[in-house]
C-alpha cells in the first residue's frame, strides 16, 4: 500500500489502476490519489483511472458508471484495460502521455533545468504510415 518518496520523484503521470472484479481495490483510489498528489507538491501530476481486468465480465464488482463518475469527481480520465488480451493497455500509456505533453505545450507543466522528469530539445523521428512506406520509388530511365 505505501509507496516510498522516491517513486514518486519526477513523476508528471501516473496510472491509478484498480481491479474492477475487487470492490476494495476501487474504493482505495482516493486514498492513493491523495497519497500521490502530496508526494508531487508543489509539482501537478496528471492522473489515468485504469479499471483492469475488463476481461472478466462475469467477475465484476465494480460498474462502469461508477468508476466513470469517480474519474469525473477526481478530475481524471477514464480508461479500462485487460493484461490478459491487451484491450486498451496501450492506448492507456498513449492517452497519460498525451494529455501530459498538452499541458506541457500549455504551460501548465515547466520544465526545468537539471530536472529529471519530463526533457524538452527531444526531436522523435518521423514515421510515415505504412501506406507511404511501400510507395515505388521513380527510378531514371537513362
Amino acid at each position: 500500500r505505501s509507496i516510498t518518496r522516491s517513486y514518486y520523484r519526477n513523476s508528471v503521470g501516473g496510472l491509478l489502476v484498480f481491479d474492477i472484479t475487487n470492490r476494495r481495490s476501487f474504493e482505495h483510489v482516493k486514498d492513493w490519489l491523495e497519497e500521490a498528489k502530496m508526494r508531487v507538491q508543489p509539482f501537478q501530476i496528471v492522473f489515468l483511472l485504469v479499471g483492469h481486468k475488463c476481461d472478466l465480465v462475469s467477475q465484476r464488482e465494480v460498474t462502469r458508471e461508477e468508476a466513470e463518475k469517480l474519474s469525473s469527481d477526481c478530475g481524471m480520465k477514464y480508461i479500462e484495460t485487460s493484461a490478459k488480451d491487451a484491450t486498451n493497455v496501450e492506448e492507456s500509456f498513449t492517452i497519460l502521455t498525451r494529455d501530459i505533453y498538452e499541458l506541457v505545450k500549455k504551460g501548465e507543466i515547466s520544465i526545468q533545468d537539471g530536472w529529471e522528469g519530463v526533457k524538452s530539445g527531444f526531436v522523435p523521428n518521423v514515421v510515415h504510415s505504412s501506406e507511404e512506406a511501400v510507395k515505388p520509388r521513380r527510378q531514371c530511365i537513362c
